[in-house]
């Protein structure tokens, strides 16, 4: 069959931008019969030239169409649409005069991946090869050697931090827990940002440790709100959780130049660190004061929290007591997830999905931003990470937002249960990560009914 006409117009002066438009188009034009499965797509560079656009703008939006599933590509022959549309394809309409009832909520709570954007080729080879080696009795409880190498060369290219000892964990949680285990004992306080991350929070109060709040602005945890006498400082200083500011460059050496001075550990959360869109990076904490910064990453947000794989990179003192309190208590990270990432980083595969996951994200963000901000309602955090924040005036507002929310088939999130004490600002959180590109579109019109 020859190339297929294609109903395409795009939009110059919308600040959707063109790549999106382009995917949007094609996927419609599949979804209402007018593209069906077998027809073949004109090439990229084909496609860039009949739209007067870049190449990069049609190999973008085939790219998303891709995996997302409408479309696929044959060697030698082309792209094709798919004769089964994926799954997630929205069912067709209620007969006239029944009202819809949603089926199922689109998750937009803060904190999902973007799981479905995983190239299932090298996902499966990982796996694979994750598999070949022989068990063994004892793995290093360090975490294994290949899996160290390749998270301090992701580190240096994605974060510019020049790792030290790098250990592996099971998580963010997971290494907090342990940091608490080896480094504090019960009754030591630990400054936690508020609203801040609950897990952390919990973490630490099970263990036994004095949580003390400390509030965050629009420049992220404030250090001389940190009292004098806590062990430890917990803080997300990339995208804070839930808020989205990013800590300041003066807040980052004021914080870590009273760690020094006080003798505290700073814990540093790099929750959604690699997401940054229109921001330069600014130096991690643990870049700026390694001896006294303990730098946490996981691989939950940028793959999935399946391979239950993260990093801890830490003053060696630290690290030398997190590898006793392991050998202590028997416990140590699993070494499933560290192959599967250690062989997709090998194979140039987690650079790949990287590239197309920031990529991805800002144009979700794009659109997000842009259907709030048109109905004039404020948001905040949007420069960075895949959340974004719609503030509120009280709790009574933030609740009943998300109960209209769930009536129009949408699940949202509240800063109120953020808080570890009383609540004193109020406001929604919109993940865009966690649902596919066409619930998150069709749910853009009843989100702004519902925030506006």
């Amino acid at each position: 069959m020859s190339d297929t006409a294609l109903p395409v117009s795009l939009d110059r002066d919308s600040p959707v931008p063109l790549a999106v438009q382009l995917a949007d188009a094609l996927r419609a034009a599949a979804g209402d019969g007018h593209l069906r499965g077998g027809d073949r797509l004109p090439s990229t560079r084909a496609l860039a030239n009949r739209l007067g656009v870049s190449r990069t703008v049609t190999s973008a939006a085939y790219e998303q169409l891709h995996a997302e599933g409408w479309i696929a590509g044959r060697h030698g022959s082309g792209t094709y649409v798919t004769t089964t549309p994926p799954a997630d394809r929205p069912a067709k309409g209620p007969a006239p005069g029944v009202a819809a009832a949603p089926q199922t909520l689109v998750d937009l709570t803060p904190g999902v991946p973007w799981a479905d954007g995983v190239e299932r080729a090298a996902w499966r080879r990982a796996w694979r090869a994750a598999a070949d080696p022989r068990p063994t009795y004892r793995e290093d409880r360090a975490g294994l050697p290949a899996y160290r190498d390749a998270v301090s060369e992701h580190l240096l290219r994605h974060r510019g931090l020049a790792a030290g000892t790098v250990l592996a964990t099971g998580g963010t949680t997971a290494a907090v827990i342990e940091l608490a285990g080896a480094m504090l004992s019960r009754g030591d306080r630990v400054a936690i940002e508020e609203p801040g991350y609950q897990r952390a929070v919990q973490a630490f109060g099970r263990a036994g440790m004095v949580v003390v709040p400390v509030p965050v602005d629009e420049e992220g945890l404030r250090p001389d709100a940190v009292p004098a006498d806590v062990r430890a400082v917990y803080c997300s200083p990339a995208h804070q959780y839930p808020l989205g500011s990013r800590m300041s460059a003066s807040r980052r050496v004021e914080l870590v130049e009273l760690a020094r001075a006080e003798g505290m550990l700073v814990i540093e959360d790099d929750y959604d660190g690699e997401l940054r869109f229109d921001v330069a990076p600014l130096p991690l904490l643990a870049a700026l004061a390694p001896d006294v910064v303990a730098h946490l990453g996981t691989t939950s947000k940028i793959l999935t929290p399946a391979l239950g794989a993260g990093w801890m990179v830490a003053p060696s003192p630290v690290a030398a007591a997190v590898l006793e309190y392991r050998e202590a208590t028997g416990t140590r990270p699993s070494p499933a997830g560290q192959r599967v990432l250690a062989e997709l980083a090998r194979h140039g595969d987690l650079g790949r999905h990287l590239r197309k996951l920031r990529r991805e994200l800002s144009e979700r963000r794009s659109l997000v931003s842009a259907a709030l901000t048109s109905a004039g309602i404020p948001v905040l955090g949007d420069d960075a990470g895949a959340h974004l924040v719609v503030p509120c005036g009280s709790a009574a507002e933030e609740t009943a937002r998300m109960a209209a929310a769930e009536r129009a088939g949408i699940r949202l999130d509240g800063l109120a249960r953020h808080f570890a004490g009383t609540p004193t600002v109020f406001g929604n959180l919109i993940g865009y990560a966690g649902c596919s590109r066409e619930a998150l579109q069709a749910s853009l019109k009843p989100l702004v009914s519902v925030l506006g």
